[in-house]
């Protein structure tokens, strides 16, 4: 039997996908979730305007320090009485947070914290995008799993709404991770010119040397 379809916000309606292609309602309700959460973040990127602040979550994807920089500025904008909570992979317990999620004890079983921090109901979810290869897959899958607005904080403990407002931001912090900010772009440009050449003379001394050999061989 069909499943009534679920209203969104704007009027938009979104199927539920019901199982008359006999597929189990199981998987047409995950994907079901997923195409909800990820419309919330394109809706989020598409409108200006920052959701009441009942309560943050923060992903701390990246080193300590920065976390530690980054929760006074917010607390500064945001407010004291607004609770932060944390997601983390790093032992102890900073202070300042009102919950403390660690990835490791979600190993096993990581939908069940998606489960537990959607049930938070997070206006905002701020991630540490340092350049450090910390939670990077939980980073970008609580970003596409929560309906929440995302703060996008680099290692400076700078930060800027990931929305179209902010679209001078988001280019400007893409090229600098690409390398292609200030001299950045000359030295990508070297490499992609170098690159090449590298190429043809590792293949020209490989073949050498397998040449050598065999003409080492032939002669013994």
């Amino acid at each position: 039997m069909a499943t009534r379809p679920r209203r969104l916000g704007g009027g938009l309606k979104l199927d539920s996908f019901a199982s008359s292609s006999g597929r189990p309602a199981r998987q047409n309700a995950c994907r079901g979730r997923r195409l909800r959460y990820t419309f919330y973040v394109v809706r989020y990127f598409f409108r200006r305007r920052v959701p009441e602040l009942t309560r943050i979550l923060l992903v701390e994807s990246g080193s300590r320090r920065v976390t530690e920089n980054v929760i006074p500025r917010m607390r500064t904008q945001f407010g004291d009485g607004v609770p932060i909570d944390l997601v983390t992979c790093f032992a102890g317990s900073p202070a300042g947070f009102a919950r403390i999620y660690n990835v490791n004890d979600y190993r096993a079983r990581r939908s069940s914290l998606a489960y537990e921090l959607r049930a938070n109901r997070y206006a905002v979810a701020g991630i540490l995008c340092s350049g450090e290869r910390i939670l990077s897959k939980w980073k970008w899958g609580l970003v596409l799993t929560l309906p929440a607005k995302v703060l996008v904080i680099n290692e400076n403990a700078d930060y800027f709404w990931l929305d179209r407002g902010h679209w001078a931001n988001i280019r400007l912090f893409l090229k600098v991770r690409a390398g292609f900010a200030d001299a950045g772009i000359v030295r990508a440009f070297a490499r992609m010119v170098v690159l090449p050449f590298t190429f043809s003379y590792l293949l020209l001394y490989a073949a050498a040397m397998h040449l050598r050999r065999a003409l080492y061989r032939g002669l013994r």
